[in-house]
Parts: structure tokens; C-alpha cells; sequence
């Protein structure tokens, strides 16, 4: 038998808290809960959770920073993380440090359950993928078995879900995505609301780290009003 999912809450509010258990375990989750950063840490480490809602205002160790240790630690689990601000910066610092996902509190619980099947979901289809290498032919070299790129035989150090945009990009040389649909192939989730702009911030994080010159990119292109594609390194 199929052991169940196992989500982390890490979250100060318990009203919150409850309510997100309930609704993880109708769903067919088994949850863990944690009141504060470090707590939420040491269980991440222990409990080995299939995806955190990870808070950001947190007592003793805020959730970016909890975030930011796992990702130096070498954990990539799912983190969705839940915050009641709606600045772009804090989005743009969440998936800066590797957060897979925010949502904005007050959420629809249907949306936020969907956002956990999907983070779950894309997890289990990159241990399910078949091992290959993608050698773009200028330098940039993606190594699908052990989850590495390099460029110019030097590592190129990316968050998961940067690692999966390249992917699917470099998997589909020339073809022109546009954020929509980049959401649904690489998110698992459709539009809504303002999550394409998730897109064009992973997008820049992730020209910022491969691109000899972010701001006139060779290997991912923009092709204005429609979208972006991969062009190997040949502007």
C-alpha cells in the first residue's frame, strides 16, 4: 500500500493551522504542524515531509529563513509558501531564495489545494524522468539523471523550479511558450490572477545565472507579445 503524502505546516496561527489540517486530511494528506521557524526546520529535516506551507511571519526564525537553510542544506522539497503581504519584492525574495510557490493570505482553499497536488505531482514526474544529458552545443549542459547544469564545465548553481523552466525550454529548442502556458507546463497549475508574473521572475533569476549578459540573452529569448523559448545560445 501507497503511503500517504505527508505535508508540513509550519504556520503561528492556529486557527490556521486547523483548518489547513482539516482540509489537508480530507484531501488524503497526513500532516505534521510546527508554531515557529525553528521548529518548522528541525521537523523539515526529520519528518521528511513531500511539501511545506511554510509561512513567512514567524516567531523565533522567519520563513524565508527557513527556506533559505534548506535549499544551503541541500533539501529540495516543495515549499509553497503563505503570506499576508502582497509586495512584490517578498514574492520575488521568496522564489529568489527557492520557494517553489506563494500564495497570498486570505487564500481559496480550493486553489491553495490544487497548488499542493500540483507541487507534489512535479516532484514525483522529475524522480520519474528518464536520464539523459541536453548539450545545447554553446556551452550550457543539462544533466537530467543527476538534476546539474554546467556552463562551460562550471556548475551553475539553480533553484528547483529554475532548474525545471530550463528544462522544459532547452527539452523544446525554438518553440515559443508564452507564460500561460508555462504555468500549466511547468507549475502543473493554470492562470490565475497575477501568478504569470512568477514567470518573468524566474525567467530573469534564471538569465541572471546562465547568461553572459542578462540583458541580451542568448539562450532564452523573448519574443515580444507572445513569449519565451530557448534558442541554444545563438542570438
Amino acid at each position: 500500500m501507497e503511503r500517504k503524502k505527508r505535508v508540513l505546516i509550519v504556520e503561528d496561527e492556529k486557527n490556521i493551522v486547523d483548518i489547513l489540517r482539516f482540509n489537508l486530511q480530507r484531501e488524503g494528506y497526513e500532516t505534521a504542524e510546527a508554531y515557529d521557524g525553528e521548529a518548522g526546520l528541525q521537523l523539515a529535516e526529520t519528518e521528511n515531509p513531500d511539501l511545506i506551507l511554510l509561512d513567512v511571519m514567524l516567531p523565533k526564525l522567519i520563513g524565508f529563513e527557513v527556506c533559505k537553510r534548506l535549499r544551503e542544506k541541500g533539501n529540495n522539497v516543495p515549499v509553497i509558501i503563505l503570506t499576508a503581504r502582497e509586495e512584490e519584492t517578498d514574492k520575488v525574495l521568496g522564489l529568489e531564495i527557492g520557494a517553489d510557490d506563494y500564495i497570498t493570505k486570505p487564500f481559496s482553499m480550493r486553489e491553495l489545494m490544487a497548488r499542493v497536488k500540483a507541487n507534489i505531482r512535479r516532484t514525483e514526474m522529475r524522480m520519474d524522468g528518464g536520464s539523459s544529458v541536453m548539450d545545447t552545443g554553446s556551452g550550457l549542459v543539462v544533466n537530467t539523471d543527476t538534476y546539474q547544469v554546467t556552463k562551460s564545465g562550471k556548475a551553475v548553481d539553480l533553484t528547483q523550479r529554475e532548474y525545471e523552466l530550463l528544462t522544459f525550454l532547452a527539452s523544446h529548442p525554438g518553440k515559443v511558450y508564452s507564460r500561460i502556458d508555462l504555468m500549466e507546463q511547468v507549475w502543473n497549475y493554470g492562470y490565475v490572477g497575477d501568478d504569470v508574473r512568477t514567470v518573468d521572475v524566474t525567467v530573469r533569476r534564471l538569465r541572471e545565472k546562465i547568461e553572459d549578459d542578462p540583458a541580451n540573452p542568448t539562450y532564452i529569448l523573448t519574443r515580444r507579445g507572445v513569449g519565451y523559448y530557448f534558442s541554444g545560445g545563438q542570438s
